[in-house]
């Protein structure tokens, strides 16, 4: 079957021309000139991965990272700017991005993203076998991505539940930073591993009210996942 991707290029001239060449590839590909059109027309359709534009009128990429992150949590996409800054790569990844792509760049080389990252994502879907894990007083139900305590049930997109399977098959022990960002990012570099800071930041905040549970930091190493008696 073929890949859907959407679009959102406020330069109709680039997004043409990228649109051709990803069709070319073997993508289906929806172009949206602006935020709000692409938000509707993710909102009306089901698509594969999302290539969005930073800098656009009436809604930039950022906003409509979050939006499309409300609607759907597993989607992946992938920012392509102009900016390099390190802060605004920060900000993409903390939103959920998978990727951030500047330009100028080598199509060939969007394309081999597009295609790790569709992999990956298909890993997600298909490799996590419905589980349940007891880690303190919650419960981490592996195929629904939920931890549950008592009434409380919180959601976790398909990193955060991949991350924190990787921590607990290693727990009191070491993940690897290295191994963690080779297996979720499919790269280790300064934005993904940045990025996967974020991730493990906001499981220490689901957990924060069981001190028995601890995410600790090794630093230079990676991750130890402790769940004290």
């Amino acid at each position: 079957m073929t890949q859907k991707i959407l679009l959102v290029e406020d330069d109709p001239c680039f997004g043409s021309v990228l649109k051709s060449y990803l069709e070319l590839s073997d993508y289906d590909v929806t172009l949206c000139v602006n935020g709000n059109d692409g938000l509707e027309v993710f909102r009306k359709d089901k698509f594969d991965i999302c290539l969005l534009d930073v800098m656009m009128p009436e809604m930039d990429g950022f906003t409509l990272g979050k939006k499309i992150r409300e609607i759907d949590t597993t989607v992946p996409f992938v920012y392509i700017t102009a900016k390099s800054m390190k802060e605004d790569m920060k900000q993409g990844y903390e939103i959920g991005a998978d990727d951030y792509i500047v330009k100028p760049f080598d199509s060939e080389v969007l394309i081999l993203k597009i295609k790790a990252i569709l992999s990956r994502s298909k890993h997600e879907e298909v490799e996590i076998k419905p589980k349940f894990i007891n880690i303190g007083e919650y419960v981490f139900n592996t195929e629904l991505r939920t931890i549950s305590k008592n009434e409380e049930q919180i959601k976790l997109t398909p990193k955060e539940a991949w991350l924190l399977e990787l921590l607990y098959n290693h727990r009191d022990g070491l993940l690897p930073r290295d191994k963690a960002l080779m297996e979720i990012w499919g790269t280790n570099d300064y934005f993904t591993a940045r990025s996967m800071d974020v991730y493990v930041t906001k499981l220490r905040k689901y957990f924060k009210d069981d001190d028995k549970i601890k995410i600790e930091n090794v630093h230079g190493s990676g991750f130890r996942l402790v769940i004290e008696d």
